[in-house]
C-alpha cells in the first residue's frame, strides 16, 4: 500500500484538493447571506465520498475497461436508461427534469454519462486509430454521442450538450481525423445548429442568446450576466475580502454557488485569488496531459486526453459565461461549484488517471 501511495501524482492530488477547498470556502461565504449552510455541509460529504472513490479507482486496474467491451456497453446502456428515466421519475425543477431526488440529495446522471462516454470513445478509437480515414468510424462514434445528446436535448440542457459534443470532437482530433472530414463535420454542425435555432429552441433559450449578442434588457434576460460582471469588477486586485462581497452577500449575484461561483470568488479575492485559481487548474491539466504523454498505449492516452478536454471545456465555458464573452448555458466550474454528482465524478475520473500513471 505504501509503495502504491508513493507512486501517486501528489502534485495532481494536492492541486485538485486545493481547488475543492477554494470551492468550499466560496460556498460557505455565499451561505452566510442566506444563513443556510446545508449546501456547504452536503458538499463536504460529497467531497468525502469523492475522495473514497478516487482512491478506490487509483488501485483499480484500468485495463478492465480496455479488455472488456461488454462492461463498457453495459455502463453506456445504464447511462442511457438513467437519462430516459428522468422523464418519468425526476421532479421538474426550474422547468427541467434533470435530477433524481433522493431525500435531500439530487443525482445528475449527465455527470456520470460524461465519464462513461470518455471511456467508450477511448475504447473505440484505440482499436481503430489506424482506420480513422474511414468516414464510418466518425459516424459510428458520433452515433454513440448522439443518443445521450438527443435525450439531454429534450430536458433541455444545452450546456451539457455542448460539453459532450466538444468532448467527441476533441477526441476525434486527437485520434487523427482528416482535415477534409473535420471541415465537412464543422459545416454539418453549423447546419444542425441553424435548424435547431429555427425549429427546436424555445423562446426563453433564444432570448438568452439574443440578450448576449444584443444586450437591450439589463433588468430582464441580461440581469444575471450583468451582475456577474459587476461582481468581478468590484473585486479589483485584492478583492473585497472573504465573506464581504456585496454582490454575493446581499443576493444580487444569482446562483453564486453554481453557475456564477467564479464571479463570487473574483469579487471576494480579486485578481490575486483568480490567478491562484487559474494556476491550480493549469497545474491539474498539465499533470493529466503529462500522464497521457507517458502512457504506453492508445486507450489510457485517449482517456486522459478526453478527461482533460472535459475539464478544459467546462472551465472555459463557465468563466466565459461569468465574464460575459459567452451566453449563459448553465455550466458548473469543475471541483469548485456546488454539486455532488459533478464533484464525485471528477474525483473518480482523477482516480482513473492516477491508476493510468501507476500502470502506463
Amino acid at each position: 500500500m505504501l509503495r502504491h501511495l508513493k507512486q501517486l501524482d501528489w502534485i495532481l492530488i494536492i492541486s485538485a484538493f486545493l481547488l475543492v477547498a477554494i470551492g468550499l470556502l466560496s460556498i460557505y461565504s455565499s451561505s452566510i447571506g442566506k444563513e443556510d449552510f446545508l449546501n456547504f455541509k452536503k458538499q463536504i460529504v460529497f467531497f468525502g465520498i469523492g475522495i473514497f472513490l478516487m482512491f478506490i479507482f487509483c488501485f483499480f486496474d484500468w485495463r478492465i475497461f480496455r479488455e472488456n467491451t461488454y462492461l463498457i456497453l453495459i455502463l453506456y446502456l445504464f447511462c442511457l436508461l438513467s437519462l430516459i428515466g428522468l422523464f418519468f421519475f425526476a421532479p421538474e425543477i426550474r422547468g427541467v427534469q434533470r435530477w433524481y431526488k433522493l431525500g435531500p440529495v439530487s443525482i445528475d446522471p449527465i455527470e456520470f454519462t460524461k465519464i462513461i462516454l470518455i471511456i467508450l470513445l477511448a475504447k473505440y478509437f484505440s482499436m481503430r486509430h489506424i482506420e480513422m480515414y474511414q468516414v464510418k468510424h466518425i459516424l459510428l462514434s458520433g452515433f454513440y454521442v448522439f443518443l445521450p445528446v438527443s435525450l439531454i436535448f429534450f430536458q433541455p440542457d444545452f450546456g451539457s450538450i455542448i460539453i459532450l459534443v466538444a468532448l467527441w470532437i476533441g477526441v476525434l482530433i486527437v485520434s487523427g481525423i482528416k482535415l477534409r472530414h473535420f471541415l465537412i463535420l464543422s459545416f454539418c454542425g453549423l447546419l444542425v445548429l441553424s435548424l435547431t435555432w429555427v425549429f427546436l429552441m424555445k423562446d426563453y433559450q433564444k432570448e438568452r442568446v439574443v440578450s448576449f449578442v444584443m444586450p437591450s434588457d439589463p433588468l430582464g434576460a441580461g440581469w444575471s450576466q450583468n451582475q456577474a460582471k459587476i461582481a468581478i469588477g468590484a473585486g479589483e486586485i485584492f478583492g473585497q475580502g472573504l465573506f464581504k462581497g456585496s454582490q454575493t452577500q446581499y443576493g444580487f449575484l444569482p446562483e453564486p454557488q453554481t453557475d456564477f461561483i467564479f464571479s463570487a470568488i473574483a469579487e471576494e479575492t480579486g485578481l490575486m485569488g483568480v490567478s491562484v485559481l487559474l494556476m491550480l487548474f493549469l497545474v491539474l491539466i498539465w499533470r493529466i496531459f503529462k500522464i497521457a504523454i507517458n502512457s504506453q498505449s492508445n486507450f489510457p492516452r485517449l482517456f486522459s486526453i478526453g478527461f482533460a478536454i472535459l475539464l478544459i471545456s467546462q472551465i472555459f465555458i463557465h468563466i466565459g459565461m461569468n465574464l460575459g464573452i459567452l451566453p449563459i448555458i448553465g455550466i458548473s466550474l469543475p471541483l469548485i461549484s456546488y454539486g455532488g454528482s459533478g464533484l464525485i465524478t471528477i474525483l473518480a475520473g482523477l482516480g482513473i488517471v492516477q491508476n493510468i500513471k501507476n500502470n502506463p
